[in-house]
């Protein structure tokens, strides 16, 4: 009897068969494949229910042997098995994207395996292998990262990837991020001469005390990749933006753009030495520089916001700077005049347009945020907590105390956020403007995606070079799995989940040799007729 079977994987995984009852024992005909959820285990024995169905492409199991050795006459032998669905696909999407002019066979291997399975160089020739995929020897594996670096396979990812992005929208506007990897090691590194290297222990928005490198990505209004590029790891992010930008300028002969980022790469120098490239920028303000932002508001209207308001006005492009010159104009509002400046690059050389909005549900985040923070200051205080003195509390001739006037200022400014650009309204309403700025997410969801479904981190090169080309892999791989989510609606890990179940069986019969396939389901015939519409 012919039935399917369910065996324990690696690492709590379930392995789905199909099999025969012989002598006494379970004999496996068939390895359908391997689950990691509930959800994955459901769609493979919905798949290996199906072979054993009449009708449905079942192969005559009884007699198949695991060899294609077997010299019985009339034996139907399984030569060789593929995910050819999958592998097709993935397949597509790298040379739809331009990536094939690289010529490098081994290097796009490495790359569509990371998007099937993340995992080391090494252990890419097992996913490889599974998937049925002829494959390149380890050592040609790893000369195709060394060719990555002398060959600068980057600079032609780039450009693919700048080409598909202006066919299939526009680029004139582009998201910045910045993100730290870690590395399994215990020191960090020294160069030749003893001075630091790449690899430092830094600021890590995890916490961690590895050392690691700070990773620039900069993509397109969709969060296509665009330009990728990694510093030292102790590298302040204000540093980081300026040079991405200027070499995706120099790369693509650019002159004209606007870039957002978040309020972490908000400094004097930064702004200025964008305005002063000719870029226009759009970046989030902290909320410190509310109070002298719209001190006139809060002089004629008090603190009182509404859903939704919108206020467009001036901040210092130097905090130190606020009073008004006749050669460079003010700096900031006038508090003594109730209306609003309407910011000119040409009147206000001393500010940028600064666009403050209300949320009421951000303020009541930020309210219960606060509460949080001043009961823990109060515990503090009255010695109920012991712990580094937290926000709202002072301390005067070694007495600690709440700070109510700092509480009572950052209760006045719950609910804002505010956006600082040099785009004058004529150009961009402050309406584009928030909504530009809020399309950061799309950034933050690539950096996701190259943590968890490609799984860029952690990291176990040591040279420069081996990080460079391993950080191209994963710009590649992303791109590619950008591509194919664009096209089909769906995650990339639903994507290989679907796909890679149907499997392509090649038997010898008599001598000749037959192509077997598993029928498309539903998901999967979706999945290829949106690929093949995307390329039309």
């Amino acid at each position: 009897m012919v039935f399917v079977r369910k065996a324990a994987g690696r690492s709590g995984a379930t392995k789905v068969q199909i099999a025969e009852r012989r002598d006494g024992r379970d004999v496996v005909l068939e390895h359908v494949g391997t689950a990691h959820d509930e959800a994955e285990l459901a769609a493979l024995i919905a798949v290996a229910r199906k072979k054993l169905y009449p009708g449905q492409g079942e192969l005559p199991l009884d007699g198949i042997t695991s060899t294609a050795a077997d010299p019985r006459p009339g034996t139907a032998v399984i030569t060789s098995k593929s995910n050819a669905v999958l592998w097709q696909a993935l397949r597509a999407g790298y040379d739809r994207l331009g990536f094939d002019t690289i010529g490098d066979e081994a290097f796009a291997q490495l790359v569509l395996a990371r998007i099937v399975e993340p995992t080391s160089k090494a252990d890419s020739l097992r996913v490889l292998d599974e998937l049925g995929v002829p494959h390149a020897s380890l050592r040609t594996m790893f000369r195709s990262l060394a060719r990555a670096q002398e060959r600068d396979y980057r600079s032609t990812i780039a450009a693919a990837c700048f080409r598909h992005a202006l066919s299939h929208g526009d680029v004139s506007l582009c998201l910045y991020d910045v993100t730290t990897l870690y590395f399994e090691a215990e020191k960090e590194d020294l160069d030749a001469g003893g001075k630091p290297g790449l690899r430092k222990v830094g600021y890590s928005k995890e916490r961690r005390v590895d050392p690691q490198i700070v990773v620039g990505l900069l993509v397109d209004r969709t969060g296509f990749p665009l330009e990728i590029g990694c510093f030292e790891g102790n590298k302040a992010e204000t540093l980081t933006i300026l040079p991405i930008i200027e070499q995706f300028q120099t790369r693509h002969g650019l002159t004209d753009m606007v870039v957002v980022a978040d309020a972490g790469m908000l400094s004097a120098t930064n702004l200025r030495e964008l305005d002063e490239a000719g870029l226009r920028f759009i970046v989030g303000s902290r909320v410190t520089k509310a109070p002298k932002d719209l001190e006139s508001h809060f002089r004629w209207h008090g603190d009182a916001f509404t859903d939704a308001q919108i206020i467009d006005t001036l901040t210092p492009r130097d905090q130190r700077a606020t009073k008004s010159t006749s050669s460079t104009g003010p700096a900031a509002s006038d508090p003594n005049v109730r209306a609003e400046p309407v910011w000119d690059p040409e009147i206000h050389q001393r500010s940028w347009r600064a666009v403050w909005a209300y949320s009421a549900k951000r303020a009541v985040r930020d309210n219960k945020t606060l509460t949080l923070q001043e009961n823990k200051a109060r515990a503090v205080v009255n010695g109920e907590k012991t712990a580094r003195t937290p926000r709202f509390v002072k301390t005067s001739n070694g007495n600690r105390s709440l700070d109510e006037a700092s509480l009572a200022r950052a209760r006045r400014l719950v609910g804002l956020k505010g956006y600082v650009t040099n785009i004058p309204a004529t150009v961009m309403g402050p309406g584009e403007i928030i909504a530009s700025y809020h399309d950061l997410w799309r950034v933050e969801q690539s950096f996701r995606m190259s943590k968890t479904d490609l799984k860029a981190r952690p990291m176990f090169h040591h040279t420069r070079d081996a990080i460079e080309a391993h950080l191209t892999i994963v710009f590649a791989a992303l791109a590619i799995a950008r591509h194919l989510q664009d096209a089909t609606g769906l995650t990339i890990r639903k994507i290989v989940q679907t796909l890679r179940p149907l499997q392509q069986v090649t038997v010898r019969i008599a001598g000749h040799e037959h192509l077997a396939n598993d029928p498309l389901t539903p998901g999967a015939a979706a999945i290829l007729h949106a690929l093949d519409t995307a390329a039309e």
